[in-house]
């Protein structure tokens, strides 16, 4: 019904940058009207032995909520026109090292439905 397919993941340094992609496709966005719309698209990671933490989304009228840990440093941006969404990915800590997980949050007539994309590893080493 909805494929995120994300892309982007890998190793940088200290100080380095990733940008991440995620695309969604599917039936879904076939549905036409008022009766279907994209609430937000957003990033959120885990770490190991962590729980998943938001890291940040943007709404159809690009509209962000960013982590403060984060703030400063990454930037999400979307193509409506392809439902696509990216983080941008800039001085990089350790501390970032994380699976990361792209969101679409839809709105069908008055319900609220949450897809996950599979993850991808983002480690920052030297």
């Amino acid at each position: 019904q909805v494929q995120l397919v994300e892309s982007g993941g890998g190793l940088a340094q200290p100080g380095g940058s990733l940008r991440l992609s995620c695309a969604a496709s599917g039936s879904i966005f076939s549905i036409s009207g008022s009766s279907f719309s994209i609430n937000a698209m957003g990033w959120y990671r885990q770490a190991p032995g962590k729980q998943r933490e938001l890291v940040a989304t943007i709404t159809s009228g690009s509209s962000t909520n960013i982590a403060y840990s984060v703030k400063g440093r990454f930037t999400i941006s979307r193509d409506n026109s392809k439902n696509t969404v990216y983080l941008q990915m800039n001085s990089l800590k350790p501390e970032d090292t994380a699976v990361y997980y792209c969101n679409l949050e839809i709105m069908i007539w008055s319900t609220q439905y949450d897809y996950w994309g599979q993850g991808t590893q983002v480690t920052v080493s030297s």
